[in-house]
């Protein structure tokens, strides 16, 4: 049982084991980084710094480190780009609002002089709206007709 050789190994392997250990938490830390830096990430780093900070604070930045890193990419940035059809400009979006409200004139221009579209648009979407404001017209909600019918049921009695 005093063998040395078996202390020696045992040591070795103790300490292999802590080095491996290690070096694998550092390494998975760096991972954020590391897609940082493939990304050219603006806050590379930033990153970079949290990344060791993390370390230190029990791996509780980290996932967030990772959803930082992964938000930036190069070919888009962070994503609040143009999309297709949207217009790329303040003016080019006034343009074609201008040009919206031309054509849904137009298009009730031309209502007003077809009398046969209007009356299937009237049918279709009810009357136009009138060009002064006035009362309501009053709406049957049928609660009338159910006090009415009640009063009914009371007077036979």
């Amino acid at each position: 049982m005093e063998d040395p050789f078996l202390n020696y190994l045992a040591l070795g392997i103790l300490l292999s084991v802590v080095i491996i250990l290690v070096y694998g938490i550092i390494a998975i830390h760096d991972i954020p980084a590391q897609i940082a830096k493939r990304r050219h990430h603006p806050h590379e780093d930033a990153i970079h710094a949290a990344g060791w900070i993390s370390l230190a604070m029990l791996h509780v930045l980290w996932p967030f480190l990772w959803i930082w890193a992964m938000m930036y990419r190069p070919d888009r940035g962070w994503g609040f780009g143009q999309k297709p059809g949207e217009p790329s400009s303040p003016a080019q979006a006034i343009a074609e609002l201008e040009e919206l409200k031309r054509r849904v004139t137009q298009m009730e221009n031309r209502l007003e002089h077809e009398p046969r579209l209007a009356q299937i648009a009237e049918r279709e979407i009810g009357p136009p709206a009138p060009d002064r404001p006035g009362p309501a017209p009053e709406q049957d909600d049928g609660r009338a007709a159910g006090a009415q019918t009640a009063q009914g049921r009371t007077a036979q009695r």
